[in-house]
Parts: structure tokens; C-alpha cells; sequence
């Protein structure tokens, strides 16, 4: 029989697992699957919450780990838009030996470190860019931002059981698109009134970007300037947002359960100075519904 402090720690790894699941909440279609790597409010801890502390709670890791579902996200049709829609889709989650991954989240991947406090890795995700024409005329003249495949370097830090905050940090850049680098630094720990069958967690991200990814997005050249009537913009490098999130999971049956986040994002900077910028404060909302082999 377990003491307590035993049954506590075996409750909590249990618990941890659940959450691990909500790498899966990104919701798009198969064609799409990358949409969680576009540019949206949605800090990028929450494509991987919970992974790296099922180590340091001794969680077993099974060869293979596969999750399947269905979701909906609303999110601002690009970063600093007034507009938003929804996106309905599929959610995949596959991981073999806690080594290789696919993920609507998290993309495809590898884990290069894996040990009790430390995660990190290199994945392939992809970023869908931006479209003038879906902006409601807001972006005549602008062009496209063209979708393109985006290489990421990752690392997650868990701190310690009595104090379980995750500190992530991670760098992508886009190959094509802005052609540009981007990255973000986060950390988050679980909620108050956490279960076996319900686990929350919370922090907060910022985002810094380097000159030629903040121009692409929020930058108007001479060209675009005489195009669109936007005033000439030059958009430097640096932080470009500030965010917090939320994300929660809970298991209904053994294998079926539902996941949420909800995400905000404050631009800052010349991306919150700029002329296509009409809404420096976004946020975003998912819902999925999920079953574990």
C-alpha cells in the first residue's frame, strides 16, 4: 500500500500525463495541421505543457503514445488584426520512445535531450503566412506573405517537484515567407485545484523577432506604401509581444478527454506602431475533443 506521500506523488504523475495530452489542442485541418505555428496569441509553452514534467514526476514513457481528435480554434486572422475566424479540424499527437514526435503543436520532431529536468530538440513546423485578400481590404496593396516551412530549436527546463515551474525557450526561423527569425521565451506551472482526471496551468511569454521578420509583417515599404496609402513604416528588431495563457485539460472517461486554452497577446513596439496593426491586443480560444490509444 502507498503512504501518502507516495499516493500523493502518484496521483500528481498521473495527473501529469493527463496534461501532457494538451500538446493536441491545436485545431486545423490536415493541409493546415502547422496553423499553431502562424503567428497567433497562443504562447508557445502551450504546444507542449506538461511534457517535460512527466520525467520528473517519474512518469513511465511507453514506446509509443498516440492521440486523435477534433477541435475548433478562433484566433485573429493575422497578428494585430481586428477580425477573427474559426478553424475546424483534426488533432494529432503521435511520440515514439520519447524521442520522435508529430503534432499539430508541436510539428515534427526529435528530441535531442531528454532527462529528468531538461527537454530539447529540433522540430519542422510551418507557417502559413499571411493573405492581403482575407483582410476585409484592410491589407490592399500590402501582398502576401507567403506560407513557408519553419525550422525550430527548443528547450524546456523543470525546475523541481515541490516547485514544478517549466521554463521554455525556443527559436524559428522561417525558410521562405519572412525569411526571418523569431522567438520565444515562457514558463508556466499547474493551478490550484488540479486532479487526477483535471490539470490547468498558467504563465505567461514574450516574443522577440529580428529586423527582417518584424518588416515583413510589420513594415510597409516604399511600394507597399504607394499601393495602399499606408505611410512609409520601418519595423526594427526586438520584442515584438507580451502574453499570458491558459490551458486545461480533463478526462471524462480512461480514454476520452477534452482540452482548452485560451491565449492573449499584447503587441508592443513598432509592431503595435504600425500602420497595418489595427488591434494591438489579440487573443485566442481552442476547444478539442480527443480520444488515447
Amino acid at each position: 500500500m502507498l503512504n501518502g506521500s507516495a499516493l500523493r506523488d502518484d496521483r500528481m504523475c498521473r495527473a501529469l500525463k493527463l496534461a501532457a495530452m494538451l500538446s493536441t489542442v491545436i485545431s486545423t485541418t490536415m493541409p493546415l495541421a502547422a496553423q499553431a505555428q502562424t503567428p497567433s496569441p497562443l504562447a508557445e509553452w502551450q504546444y507542449s505543457v506538461g511534457i517535460p514534467l512527466e520525467k520528473l514526476y517519474n512518469q513511465p514513457t511507453p514506446d509509443w503514445q498516440a492521440r486523435l481528435g477534433l477541435g475548433v480554434t478562433v484566433h485573429p486572422r493575422y497578428d494585430g488584426a481586428a477580425n477573427y475566424h474559426a478553424m475546424v479540424g483534426p488533432t494529432i499527437d503521435v511520440r515514439y520512445r520519447d524521442l520522435f514526435f508529430l503534432s499539430t503543436g508541436e510539428g515534427l520532431g526529435v528530441n535531442l535531450v531528454s532527462t529528468t529536468h531538461w527537454r530539447a530538440g529540433l522540430a519542422i513546423t510551418y507557417d502559413l503566412g499571411r493573405r492581403a485578400q482575407d483582410n476585409s481590404g484592410h491589407l490592399d496593396g500590402m501582398g502576401n506573405i507567403n506560407p513557408a516551412p519553419e525550422a525550430k530549436l527548443f528547450a524546456e527546463y523543470a525546475v523541481s517537484k515541490d516547485f514544478p515551474l517549466v521554463i521554455r525557450a525556443d527559436v524559428r526561423r522561417n525558410l521562405g515567407g519572412s525569411d526571418g527569425w523569431i522567438g520565444d521565451l515562457g514558463a508556466y506551472m499547474p493551478l490550484p485545484g488540479s486532479s487526477e482526471t483535471f490539470y490547468w496551468f498558467a504563465g505567461p511569454n514574450l516574443v522577440f523577432a529580428d529586423s527582417r521578420y518584424m518588416q515583413t509583417w510589420y513594415g510597409v515599404s516604399s511600394l507597399q506604401s504607394a499601393r495602399s496609402g499606408y505611410p512609409q513604416y520601418n519595423a526594427s528588431a526586438g520584442l515584438k509581444s507580451v502574453g499570458f495563457g491558459v490551458s486545461a485539460i480533463w478526462f471524462f472517461q480512461k480514454h476520452w478527454f477534452v482540452t482548452g486554452d485560451a491565449g492573449l497577446q499584447q503587441l508592443v513596439g513598432d509592431a503595435a506602431r504600425s500602420p497595418v496593426t489595427r488591434k494591438a491586443t489579440n487573443a485566442v480560444f481552442d476547444f478539442s475533443f480527443n480520444y488515447q490509444f
